[in-house]
């Protein structure tokens, strides 16, 4: 009995492990570790439930992977809801998470998780209540008396009975009946440790489920806003990559112009054309991975990857007041999902390990029935059962022991996954904190980068213009100008990630994306 409920080693490290929220810096980390997460928390759920039933019978942000797939992750999966229409979808960031949270596949089969432990649960009730049923049949029977021991012999001795003290002629030792029959059975639990403890562990399974649920739903905001943030960038990123592609063009062309008519050298004109198709590479490069984006937050929210998207939503920038751990560590421990779901365990391996000890313990049932029959309708009989029925385990002390010591060490194990949890939850907050100030400062950097870069190119352009320089300083203006643009979408993107990972880590995201976000 202890084994079916005892989480092994992969199992329990895995829920060990899957709690830590990791910096936007290690997003795949934290994919992979909520994942295992989910895995961990429904084993872990069903394992009890099987326990449970077994024990009544005994007693009576953005992945990089570079083709992410369903199979291995259902959170890239869901299912289709808006088919391929020759209209393009307008998409708002808002109701690309509602889509997710309506569609997506690793949310669906939490949410049937969850249906499945509630159904133990209904099922767990029915212990408490009395069960009733009624049965009726009706039909012909034929009985062979000698075959239940009526000899001929014995037979005889029956024969003063009847008149003339001889049995009456043609008497058959087969007999023939038409017998009609119902009956109401009745049977009820009156008292089991058992069942009670049983009762207890199913409402902690189904409350574990519940937050699992909740878990999985924060993953899948977290999920679509990190990549429909990410999409934003990458559109960002060919936008600039058109503008550096309509000025290495203009560039080019004056340069020929000049070329042609022999005011500048050969090489001038060689650099500009390196220029342009360097950024017209960089341009189909951007194209590409907002396109190949665009299918992963469709694939994510339940749109048919060949329907077309436009993007209604700008990045995001507002800065974020943040927050001392204190502060923000008190509302992780209240509202993180995952935390919650560790201590219902608790509760529910508590409940497995009482159940164990109460097996020592009488129990109390009651069961009866109430007959009407009739033979061969010459009238009906009542018949009548009532018993109650007390059991007093006596000795099989080997077992118990076994069974208990099973248990206590189960739940010593989830207790300190509990603790454990606690100090990871101090760790994550802190770092996800530290890690938005970084951000914010990048994106400060970042932006007094492009005003730089802006400005000298600029001057770079008076320069040639005046003729004191060749292009060569101006080329190298424009790919810095490219750099710095490239890594301020990249500095917003990751200040944005950041703060929805501080709202994860604080357990308000599907509440407060907005807020944090500063829309």
């Amino acid at each position: 009995m202890a084994t079916s409920v005892r989480l092994d080693a992969e199992n329990r490290s895995a829920v060990v492990g899957s709690c830590i929220l990791c910096a936007p810096g290690s997003s795949e980390k934290l994919m992979e570790m909520e994942r295992g997460l989910q895995v961990a928390l429904r084993r872990g759920a069903k394992a009890a439930a099987g326990f449970f039933f077994a024990f009544l019978a005994m007693s009576g942000p953005r992945a990089v992977a570079q083709n992410p797939s369903s199979a291995a992750d259902p959170y890239f999966g869901s299912v289709t809801a808006q088919q391929v229409s020759d209209e393009t979808l307008q998409l708002s960031l808002d109701d690309a998470v509602r889509r997710g949270l309506e569609n997506n596949l690793g949310l669906k089969e939490a949410e049937n998780d969850e249906k499945f432990l509630h159904g133990e649960r209904d099922q767990a009730l029915q212990q408490f209540l009395p069960t009733i049923t009624l049965t009726g049949d009706t039909g012909y029977y034929q009985h062979n008396l000698a075959a239940l021991g009526f000899s001929s012999s014995l037979l005889a001795k029956f024969a003063p009975l009847f008149p003339g003290g001889v049995l009456p002629p043609g008497f058959s030792i087969i007999t023939k009946d038409y017998l009609t029959d119902g009956t109401l059975h009745f049977t009820e639990t009156l008292f089991s440790g058992p069942v009670i403890a049983g009762w207890k562990a199913a409402g902690a399974a189904e409350r574990s489920a519940y937050f699992a649920k909740m878990t999985a739903r924060g993953q899948v905001v977290q999920n679509v806003a990190d990549q429909y943030l990410r999409c934003i960038a990458d559109a960002s990123e060919v936008d600039d990559s058109k503008a550096q592609v309509a000025e290495a063009q203009t560039l080019y062309d004056h340069t020929h112009a000049e070329h042609e008519a022999g005011t500048v050298a050969g090489i001038d004109e060689l650099r500009a054309q390196v220029e342009l198709q360097a950024q017209q590479q960089a341009l189909i490069a951007a194209q590409n991975a907002l396109e190949k984006d665009q299918i992963l937050l469709k694939r994510e929210i339940g749109v048919a990857p060949g329907q077309k998207i436009a993007l209604t939503d700008t990045a995001p920038y507002s800065e974020l007041a943040l927050e001392t751990p204190a502060e923000v560590l008190a509302t992780a421990y209240k509202d993180r999902q995952d935390y919650q779901n560790l201590q219902n365990q608790a509760v529910e391996y508590k409940a497995i390990h009482a159940a164990y000890r109460s097996q020592r313990w009488p129990s109390l049932k009651f069961e009866g029935y109430y007959q009407i029959s009739t033979v061969n309708g010459a009238g009906t009989h009542g018949n009548l059962m009532a018993m109650g029925t007390l059991s007093v385990p006596i000795f099989r002390e080997a077992r118990l022991r076994g069974d208990e010591d099973a248990s206590s060490a189960e739940m010593r194990g989830v207790n300190a996954q509990l603790d454990s949890l606690r100090q990871q939850i101090d760790e994550q907050v802190r770092s996800a904190l530290l890690d938005v100030a970084a951000a914010a400062e990048l994106v400060d950097v970042a932006r007094s980068n492009v005003a730089l870069a802006t400005r000298a190119l600029s001057d770079e352009t008076d320069r040639v213009n005046a003729g004191v320089d060749d292009n060569l300083p101006l080329v190298t203006a424009e790919a810095t100008l490219t750099t710095a643009q490239t890594n301020l979408v990249e500095s917003l993107y990751q200040y944005n990630v950041s703060k929805l990972a501080l709202a994860r880590a604080s357990g308000v995201l599907e509440e407060q994306y907005r807020v944090f976000l500063g829309r």
